[in-house]
C-alpha cells in the first residue's frame, strides 16, 4: 500500500507550528502560559500529531478541548498535561472526568452539584463566568454576586475549583466600542477575583485571553493565553493583521485528473450554470465538497496551477471540480494543484476562501473532511 492516496490531501508543517507557538509565547509575559486549544481535531489539522508536537517539542502543559471524548484523546497523548473541557459534559460522565484527571468547565452551581452526585472522587474545575459573550457561564450584573456564586460552588463537596475564566466576544475588533466592551469584560472577571481574594480565596488560574487577546491585548493578569486559531497561523479576524511570523500550518493539495479542450457553447458541471463563451482548456481536479471544499465556491474560487491562479468554472461536485487552465498551457493530468497554500509567488489562504462565501477561516480548516489524509512535514 502507498502511504496515502494522492488524490486530495492536506500538508501540515510541524516546523511552522513550533514557530507559531514560539511567537505566541514571546507575546505573553510571565506568569502567563500558553494553553493550546486543540478542539475539533486541532482545528482540522489532526489532533495526535499536533498535540504530540506541542507537548514533546514545545513543552506545552495546558490544553483545551470541547468535550470529554476530545479530552480523553489528549490524555492518551499527554499523560501529565492539564486538560480543560470548555464545553458541556453530561453529569452522568462525571466519574470519567475524575478518572482521567480532566478539568471540567463549570457553568452554574446546579451543574456542579449534578457532577458531584455522579462521582465518588473529586472533580477538578474551572468556573466559567459570562461577562458578555452570552453563551455559557455564571451571569451576574455585579462582581460581588458573581463572587458569592463562586464561593457557593467551592463549598460543594467533591468540587475542586482551580480557576475562573471568561471568553471575550469582540477582542478581534479594533472599533472603539468593541474595545470598550472587552475592557468591561476583563474588568468584571478581575473585580470578581479581587473579591475572592478578600475572602481568602487564591486560585491558581484566572484566564480570559483568547487568540485575539493574545495578539492584541495580552496581559500578565491572565494566567493562561488560550491560543486557538493563531496557533495554526490564521487570523482571529481577517481584517486585522497578526504578529509577523505567524503563518498557516496547513496547505490543501489535489491533482488534475484530466485536461480537455472544449468548444464555445459547452456546458460545465451540474445545472449548466457555466457555458463556455469561447474555446477553453478545462482541467478536472480531484477534490469536492465531500472533502470539505465548499460548493459555495462554485464559479468563485481560484486554484493555483504552476503558480498561476485558475478560476473554478461551474458547480463544485461531491468529489471533483473543474477549472479554466487556458492560460496554463503546460497543465496536464497528474499535476499537483494548490487549493490552500503557496505556489510560486501566489498564495491562497483559508481566510481568502472564507471571504468568498461569507464565513471565517476557522470553518474552512475545520471543515476539511476526514477522508482527506493529513501529511505531516518536517
Amino acid at each position: 500500500m502507498k502511504p496515502y492516496l494522492k488524490r486530495a490531501w492536506a500538508e501540515v508543517s510541524l516546523p511552522q507550528l513550533r514557530k507559531n507557538y514560539s511567537i505566541i509565547k514571546s507575546l505573553n509575559s510571565p506568569p502567563t502560559e500558553v494553553m493550546a486549544v486543540v478542539k475539533a481535531d486541532a482545528y482540522g489539522h489532526g489532533d495526535e500529531h499536533i498535540i504530540r508536537c506541542l507537548a514533546d517539542d514545545c513543552g506545552v502543559k495546558y490544553f483545551a478541548v470541547s468535550n470529554l471524548d476530545e479530552a480523553i484523546a489528549v490524555r492518551g497523548f499527554c499523560p501529565e498535561a492539564d486538560i480543560l473541557i470548555l464545553g458541556y459534559t453530561p453529569p452522568e460522565y462525571a466519574h470519567e472526568i475524575s478518572m482521567y484527571n480532566i478539568i471540567q468547565g463549570v457553568v452554574s452551581a446546579e451543574y456542579a452539584e449534578a457532577l458531584a452526585k455522579n462521582t465518588p472522587e473529586p472533580i477538578r474545575c474551572h468556573i466559567k463566568i459570562d461577562t458578555g459573550m452570552g453563551r455559557i457561564g455564571l451571569k451576574y450584573d455585579l462582581p460581588e454576586d458573581c463572587a458569592a456564586e463562586v464561593l457557593r460552588i467551592m463549598n460543594i463537596k467533591k468540587i475542586s475549583v482551580e480557576g475562573i475564566y471568561t471568553h471575550f466576544a469582540a477582542a478581534d475588533s479594533d472599533s472603539p466600542d468593541n474595545i470598550s466592551y472587552t475592557d468591561r469584560q476583563e474588568k468584571f472577571i478581575l473585580d470578581t477575583y479581587e473579591i475572592l481574594l478578600k475572602h481568602g480565596v487564591r486560585l491558581p488560574h484566572v484566564h480570559f485571553m483568547n487568540s485575539a487577546a493574545a495578539c492584541y491585548r495580552n496581559t500578565p493578569k491572565s494566567t493562561l493565553a488560550r491560543a486557538g486559531i493563531i496557533l495554526y497561523g490564521l487570523h482571529p479576524d481577517a481584517g486585522l493583521p497578526i504578529p509577523d511570523g505567524l503563518e498557516p500550518v496547513m496547505e490543501l493539495k489535489a491533482v488534475i485528473s484530466q485536461v480537455k479542450t472544449v468548444k464555445e457553447g459547452t456546458c460545465i458541471s451540474y445545472g449548466r450554470t457555466f457555458t463556455a463563451e469561447k474555446e477553453m482548456r478545462i482541467a478536472t481536479v480531484t477534490i469536492g465538497y465531500a472533502d470539505g471544499y465548499s460548493r459555495l465556491l462554485s464559479s468563485k474560487g481560484e486554484i493555483l496551477v504552476h503558480g498561476k491562479r485558475c478560476k473554478i468554472v461551474g458547480r463544485v461536485c461531491m468529489d471533483q471540480l473543474m477549472i479554466d487552465v487556458s492560460a496554463v498551457p503546460e497543465a496536464c493530468s497528474g499535476d499537483i494543484v494548490t487549493l490552500i497554500g503557496r505556489d510560486g509567488d501566489e498564495r491562497i489562504t483559508a481566510d481568502d476562501l472564507a471571504s468568498l462565501y461569507g464565513t471565517i477561516g476557522y470553518e474552512v480548516v475545520c471543515g476539511i473532511s476526514k477522508r482527506v489524509p493529513r501529511i505531516y512535514i518536517e
